[in-house]
């Protein structure tokens, strides 16, 4: 942003992020006049986008404080797992407003599964108490790897039948066929992301702001990560980056993954796996959650494998940290209780330098099983309300 050329989409960073939250405010950080200042508010006014409360007065006429007001339009947000779904309307702020969950299996491929999802649609936008047409974007968290800018599942492993597949036109087309128009022109905005890059984010926003480099290990059916690096998801350059959870490891040829290659880190050390170990030991277990669920019950072969999982995890995490240097490395998913932490704390402490891990804290999702879907709205309200996409909406609007 140049001083005394900011847009009102750099004025509305500046009122989100709490820099300025007043007009004075506003011209002396934008060296914008008095009237500019005015037209650039009137037309974010005009959209509905700013909400104005009287502050306190110290003598004089009490200033005026602008805020964002997180109210003015909705997202709908979808977890969606391997096999279950997790959906929910959410405010600007990430504020779940109404939320379902059920049973909904992946591997019955993109057209079911989002038509499925939409179906939900309405139900779920009345239950929140809100339009349909006062829905702005929908975020779709997905487990396997994105390109972001296309919106199309790139080679996923546990995703049979997604490969390239154009998620966004389709559920663009799906939530017309099932809501109605959305609240601007043109089809409903639809984003797609990894879920461990969402994750990461919403937990990055809510806990770790002043962290400038966060890393989410997810460890459920199957292991990725997402990071964080200077308040941006860092995505690689077509939505690789964090899929370590294909890393091979050197001794266990004999591990066949989804993927079709052997010896990755997910053949050995995810949830899918273990529940393979387990079931070899007369246990009913079929993915990460029913590993879950044993952990929660103190199971002792749980535990155990668990743990040996963690150190597992830790061999490639050492490599991660070194390159990284994260200050906050954040464990999440159906695997991330005492015994994994416990197994990637062992091995990532006594391989890696200390340089590397002197300050790094190793902690536990803060937000839990809503992670997923917070960060799939926090990833709408991020590019819609950023400076560029906020001018381009206004001139829209304006036309």
């Amino acid at each position: 942003m140049t001083p005394n050329q900011a847009s009102a989409g750099d004025l509305l960073q500046l009122i989100r992020s709490g820099r300025a939250n007043t007009r004075a405010d506003l011209q002396h950080v934008t060296g914008l006049s008095r009237s500019t200042v005015g037209q650039r508010l009137d037309l974010l006014n005009r959209a509905g986008w700013l909400r104005h409360t009287s502050g306190t007065s110290t003598g004089g006429r009490p200033s005026h404080r602008i805020d964002f007001d997180p109210a003015h339009a909705s997202v709908v947000a979808v977890d969606l797992g391997t096999r279950h779904a997790r959906l929910a309307v959410l405010d600007l702020t990430g504020t779940v407003l109404a939320e379902r969950t059920g049973p909904l299996d992946i591997t019955e491929g993109p057209e079911h599964v989002l038509d499925r999802m939409a179906a939900s649609f309405p139900g779920l936008i009345a239950a929140a108490g809100v339009e349909g047409a006062a829905v702005c974007g929908i975020g779709l968290c997905v487990p396997g790897p994105v390109d972001w800018e296309t919106g199309r599942v790139v080679e996923p492993p546990s995703m049979p039948g997604w490969d390239q597949y154009p998620v966004r036109e389709r559920l663009q087309r799906a939530y017309a066929e099932h809501v109605g128009p959305s609240m601007e022109e043109g089809p409903v905005p639809v984003f797609v992301d990894n879920d461990a890059n969402l994750m990461a984010l919403a937990e990055h926003q809510a806990n770790h702001r002043d962290c400038s480099a966060f890393v989410l290990v997810k460890a459920s059916t199957g292991i990725g990560a997402g990071v964080v690096i200077g308040n941006q998801v860092f995505r690689g350059v077509d939505g690789g980056a964090g899929d370590i959870g294909h890393i091979r490891l050197h001794d266990r040829p004999d591990a066949v993954c989804t993927c079709g290659s052997r010896g990755c880190l997910a053949a050995v050390a995810s949830g899918r796996a273990l529940a393979g170990q387990l079931s070899e030991l007369g246990l009913d277990t079929a993915s990460g959650s029913d590993v879950g669920r044993l952990l929660a019950e103190g199971h002792p072969d749980a535990v155990r494998l668990t743990r040996e999982a963690g150190r597992r995890v830790g061999e490639v995490l050492v490599t991660v940290v070194t390159l990284l240097n994260p200050g906050v490395l954040m464990l999440a998913g159906d695997l991330s209780g005492v015994p994994f932490m416990t197994g990637v704390r062992e091995l990532l402490y006594q391989r890696a330098m200390p340089r590397s891990t002197g300050s790094l804290q190793i902690v536990t999702s803060r937000l839990g099983d809503h992670a997923g879907l917070i960060g799939a709205a926090a990833m709408v309200v991020e590019f819609l309300y950023s400076a560029a996409s906020a001018d381009a909406r206004l001139n829209r609007l304006a036309s």
